[in-house]
């Protein structure tokens, strides 16, 4: 007879098939470039044959396959995607194929799957990284690629600044609070943790963000060079990395020779292929990044100052304590975004590792509080 724990790992499994379908029929319709869409519809087609194959087993074994309810997080990134498109989520379900990976490295039945899931997992990397102008035709053909993982993430950097903001400015309130400092005191305390923290973070994303768009630049620079001096050692670079994704020698050359015919769609297929940068964007504008840095770390960092504008004394610290233990289950409700985990766990781990911490600068600054008073 078949164990609970193994029907319901079998249930668990179909439900999360069944989601991962969902979501790859919903980007199949919002996503504009019909190329990625078929792509994701045949993901879509992939996911769907793996949860009949799960609620076969299930049957089997004499459980009941339940009616499909689509999960919150799976309802979230639909409605992300469809608001401000396809491109925002696919870091967080690249990241839910490969914990589905290491889901299916326990369960022998899921042998196949589990390759299955690694070769969506960097399918989606490929195209996050590839961008609106679609895939190469071989990653295209074989529904793989073998680039870096996307750099960017918005949404994953959203939620980490306000929850940097949010954290250390909690901290620091609480720390002054065990200080026993007047209200005011803690107040400017807090809008200055807000404004300190922030033009940091703003600063050292500005110092990152340019110095990654000047490294490109000159490395560009050496490839424009190269070319003029040495265009077959560049032709052969080209060659090496087409084959590199599954062409064969004399496509790859062809392709490679076509490519160095025209020096800047040479310098602009090279900065692509080999550097890995869009060189119409560099890997996007340093100030633009500087003041989203800021924007984020200051929305975290402004929810428990809030409650010190409009209250005093022990109400304005209940308030700031119980605003931002909302905040913080929020940030941790976010996070599951990401990793597929339990909204409540992750919610709930997040408040309690925040309160943790801003009980400890608590009581250091109850103790410094002390020892100045003495």
């Amino acid at each position: 007879m078949t164990s609970k724990h193994t029907l319901d790992r079998y249930r668990r499994n179909w439900e999360d098939e069944c989601n991962s379908a969902l979501l790859y029929r919903a980007l199949a319709e919002c996503d504009r470039n019909p190329k990625i869409a078929e792509v994701y519809r045949r993901l879509a087609e992939v996911e769907e044959n793996h949860a009949r194959t799960w609620a076969e087993r299930l049957a089997a074994a004499g459980g009941a396959v339940p009616p499909f309810r689509p999960a919150l997080r799976s309802r979230l990134l639909i409605r992300l995607a469809r608001r401000f498109g396809a491109e925002l989520i696919l870091p967080a379900l690249s990241a839910r194929e490969t914990a589905a990976t290491g889901d299916y490295g326990d369960q022998p039945e899921a042998a196949e799957m589990q390759h299955t899931e690694r070769s969506h997992a960097r399918l989606l990397r490929q195209i996050g990284e590839t961008g609106r102008g679609g895939l190469a035709g071989s990653a295209l053909a074989r529904l793989e690629g073998r680039h870096r993982s996307a750099g960017g993430n918005a949404l994953r950097a959203a939620v980490l600044g306000a929850s940097d903001g949010l954290l250390s400015n909690f901290n620091l309130i609480m720390g002054v609070v065990g200080a026993e400092l007047s209200g005011r005191a803690i107040l400017l305390t807090g809008c200055a943790g807000l404004l300190a923290g922030a033009i940091s973070m703003a600063l050292g994303e500005w110092v990152s963000v340019q110095s990654s768009r000047e490294l490109y630049e000159r490395q560009i620079s050496t490839e424009r060079e190269e070319i003029a001096t040495v265009p077959e050692e560049e032709v052969e670079e080209l060659v090496l990395i087409y084959q590199a994704r599954g062409m064969d020698e004399e496509s790859a050359r062809l392709f490679a020779t076509k490519v160095m015919s025209s020096p800047e769609r040479a310098i602009e297929t090279l900065a692509r292929e080999e550097l890995g940068v869009n060189p119409d964007d560099l890997g996007g504008s340093a100030w633009e990044a500087a003041i989203t840095s800021f924007l984020l770390f200051a929305v975290g960092a402004v929810i428990p100052v809030i409650p010190f504008a409009v209250l005093d004394g022990r109400a304005a610290v209940v308030a700031s304590a119980v605003v931002s233990a909302a905040g913080l289950f929020l940030v941790g409700g976010a996070i599951t975004l990401f990793t597929g985990r339990s909204l409540w766990y992750s919610g709930t781990r997040q408040v309690l590792f925040g309160l943790a911490a801003a009980t400890g600068t608590f009581l250091i600054g109850r103790l410094a509080g002390i020892s100045l008073a003495g």
